[in-house]
């Protein structure tokens, strides 16, 4: 796909925009944008910092609640307007995303005690060379501190590494010195494992309070983060909106992992960092000549 014809982030907003009204699907928006579900709802989520569908409901409530704060006269038809069969499961999402009824929202006539959300666009900020090599991984036991995030909350995982760090070089059974930011296990919400930690030799002497991750091996492309350690969801954007999509190539339902080397300073953020992006087999067949 020619990167001029709008990436998949890109097709979603505007799908979701012009069809918001409609019962639209996650299999639509992906179907739209040219990619499974399961990339839809990891690369909106990346690119974005909210899941695709959280957005889509946001999006629909919060254009529901203008008009209902202009004295829209029926909410029934409010609701229609935005995808909702009936009274009652307007109502009921509507006290969920604001905390108060169409009913008040009309009557009190503004939006000032509510956080609605604005249609949103892809900033033009992606990376431009973005280069990937391939390589062919072995498998990989992880032992750290691991934590449940969703797309919105990962300014938290700042804080994890730091209570993380202290511990490397010191875990029984580490295998060399390089850190390992493990993401596994998303789902559609956009919500996500993520671990701090080390490569061990087995997991028989990992503290039994600590996370275990086995990675097998698969087949990889490897992608150099080369600025500050603040930037990386830029390089993150770039790989899923511009890298993924011009490459052809899809992503495998497996771990992905950031790989801190030995010379990045945890204190001054800066040092060699990779992203390691699993690709399906049938899709890496020609790379590099890996099978």
């Amino acid at each position: 796909m020619n990167s001029s014809t709008g990436g998949p982030v890109e097709r979603a907003l505007w799908f979701i925009e012009s069809h918001f009204g409609r019962d639209i699907t996650l299999d639509q928006i992906s179907e739209v944008a040219c990619v499974s579900r399961y990339h839809m709802s990891r690369m909106f989520a990346v690119s974005m910092g909210i899941p695709v569908m959280r957005y889509l409901r946001a999006r629909r409530l919060s254009v529901a609640a203008r008009a209902l704060a202009d004295g829209a006269p029926d909410i029934l038809s409010v609701a229609l307007d935005v995808g909702y069969g009936s009274h009652e499961a307007f109502t009921r999402a509507f006290r969920e995303q604001f905390g108060l009824t169409p009913e008040s929202v009309r009557t009190q006539g503004h939006l000032n005690n509510l956080r609605v959300t604005e249609a949103m666009k892809m900033e033009g900020n992606l990376l431009k060379g973005l280069a990937a090599r391939f390589e062919k991984g072995r498998v990989l036991l992880i032992s750290g501190i691991g934590s449940r995030y969703h797309c919105g909350s990962t300014v938290s995982i700042a804080a994890q590494w730091q209570g993380f760090v202290p511990h490397i070089g010191n875990i029984a059974g580490q295998i060399g010195g390089n850190a390992y930011g493990v993401m596994c296990n998303f789902d559609e919400d956009g919500n996500f494992d993520y671990i701090c930690g080390v490569e061990v030799k087995d997991f028989s002497q990992v503290a039994p309070d600590w996370t275990r991750v086995r990675i097998s091996a698969q087949n990889y492309a490897v992608f150099t983060h080369s600025d500050h350690i603040s930037t990386i969801r830029s390089t993150w954007t770039t790989i899923w909106n511009r890298w993924l999509p011009d490459s052809g190539r899809e992503v495998e339902d497996a771990p992905n992992f950031e790989l801190y080397g030995e010379n990045f300073d945890s204190v001054s953020g800066r040092g060699l960092v990779e992203i390691w992006l699993p690709l399906k087999r049938n899709d890496s067949a020609s790379i590099g000549g890996i099978r």
